[in-house]
C-alpha cells in the first residue's frame, strides 16, 4: 500500500506570499508531482495547518488544489487552521464527536486520522472525547495493524521552540495507544523538519513542510529554514512501513 503524506501547506489568499514565497504554487507543485509520479497512491494524507490563518479565500484555493489530486484526498486540521470554517467550507468532510478525525481501513490496516487543533492554542490537544474516540477506534481494530496521522508530535524533537508546542498531554495519549499495542507507526506534521526515531517503542516520523522549514537550531530561538519542501511517500505492508522523504521541483513562477 502506498499513501503520500503532505504536511504545512500555510495556503494565504491567491497572489500572497509567506516568507517571501508563494504557497500555492508550491503546493501546486507538490500535487503536480504526485499526479505525475504517484498518480497508484491509494490516498493523498494532508496533515494540518492547510491555512496560514484560516482565511476563506486559502481554504477556497485548497479546494480548487485538491480537486485536482488524482488519488483521494483526505484534509486534517492543524494549530494554523479554523475548523468551523474549514467545515463550511468541506461540507463532505464528516466530523466525528465534533472534530475532523477519520479511520480508513484498508489490506494493510487502519488509518486513524487525528484532530488535535485546539482553538487559540499552538500546541495541540487531545482532550477526553478525542481520547475516548480514539480509545473506540483502536479497539474495532484489535488483531490487525494501526497507523497514526496527526498534526502535533507527542514526543520532543529536542528543539526548544518546538517541543514548547507538541502535543499535550502526551501522557494520556500514550495510555490510550498502550492499553490496544496495535499501533505501529506515528506520521505527525507541524515542526517543518524531517525527522524519524521512535518514542516510547512507537516508530515516529515528521515531515516538511511544502512552503517553508524550520533551520536546524537546537537553541531557545526558532529559524526559518532553507531546505526545499518535501513529500513523504510511505510503503506500508505486512513487513512493516518504510518512509522516503521526497523534495519535489519547484519551476520558476
Amino acid at each position: 500500500m502506498k499513501i503520500i503524506q503532505i504536511s504545512d501547506s500555510h495556503l494565504v489568499p491567491p497572489g500572497g506570499l509567506l516568507f517571501g514565497t508563494d504557497p500555492l504554487f508550491r503546493l501546486e507543485a507538490c500535487l503536480a508531482d504526485i499526479n505525475s509520479n504517484h498518480a497508484d497512491a491509494e490516498l493523498v494524507i494532508i496533515s494540518g495547518d492547510l491555512a496560514n490563518d484560516g482565511e476563506r479565500a486559502a481554504y477556497a484555493a485548497l479546494r480548487d488544489q485538491v480537486a485536482n489530486c488524482v488519488p483521494p484526498c483526505r484534509l486534517m486540521l492543524g494549530n494554523h487552521d479554523d475548523r468551523a470554517l474549514f467545515l463550511e467550507m468541506f461540507p463532505q468532510v464528516r466530523p466525528e464527536c465534533g472534530f475532523v478525525q477519520s479511520v480508513v481501513d484498508t489490506k494493510e490496516g487502519r488509518l486513524i486520522l487525528l484532530d488535535t487543533l485546539e482553538s487559540g492554542l499552538v500546541e495541540g490537544r487531545l482532550c477526553e472525547a478525542r481520547l475516548r474516540w480514539l480509545d473506540e477506534r483502536l479497539r474495532e481494530a484489535a488483531g490487525q495493524p494501526a497507523f497514526i496521522f496527526m498534526h502535533h508530535p507527542p514526543f520532543n524533537i529536542h528543539m526548544p521552540e518546538l517541543d514548547s508546542v507538541r502535543l499535550a498531554d502526551a501522557d494520556a495519549f500514550h495510555e490510550v495507544l498502550a492499553r490496544h499495542g496495535n499501533v505501529r507507526h506515528i506520521f505527525a506534521g507541524h515542526v517543518h523538519r524531517l525527522i524519524a526515531g521512535s518514542w516510547r517503542g512507537i516508530p515516529v516520523s515528521t515531515l516538511r513542510g511544502t512552503n517553508h522549514q524550520t533551520a536546524l537550531d537546537f537553541s531557545e530561538n526558532w529559524k526559518l529554514g532553507l531546505e526545499p519542501p518535501a513529500y513523504a511517500v510511505i510503503f506500508i505492508d505486512a513487513d512493516g512501513v518504510v518512509v522516503h522523504f521526497h523534495d519535489f521541483p519547484i519551476a520558476a513562477a
